[in-house]
């Protein structure tokens, strides 16, 4: 076999297996939210639901309710280092910028999703 075929079969490989993956996965393929931070960032906009009642005065000291903090959670960085496990809940940060000031956010969730999907928003910074 020359290699303009080996080549040619390459290429064919190449389309029929892109092709596929495409079908199998859709836009999931295009696009990164497949990643840990992504997924905690969906997890989490879809999901904070509470805050405690010192994160709540320093939210209203912002001048922010927990839905407009929300809309700003999937353009926030999760800061995966700082990541810690106590128990059964997983503590996030994530660094949001609603307005020109930027946040330190703290969410608390549970690792077990089944048993308690929500999320709480712990501290303010």
């Amino acid at each position: 076999m020359d290699i303009k075929r080996r080549f040619a079969l390459y290429g064919v490989g190449l389309l029929i297996g892109g092709a596929a993956a495409y079908f199998a996965f859709g836009d999931r393929l295009l696009n990164a939210s497949w990643t840990p931070k992504e997924r905690i960032k969906l997890r989490i906009s879809q999901t904070l639901t509470k805050a405690t009642p010192a994160a709540a005065d320093a939210l209203s000291a912002e001048g922010l309710t927990l839905e407009q903090l929300r809309t700003f959670v999937p353009q926030a960085e999760v800061i995966l280092a700082e990541t810690r496990r106590s128990g059964d809940s997983l503590f996030y940060q994530l660094r949001a910028q609603p307005a020109a000031k930027s946040l330190l956010l703290t969410v608390q969730v549970f690792e077990d999703h089944r048993r308690d999907s929500s999320a709480t928003l712990m501290r303010i910074e």
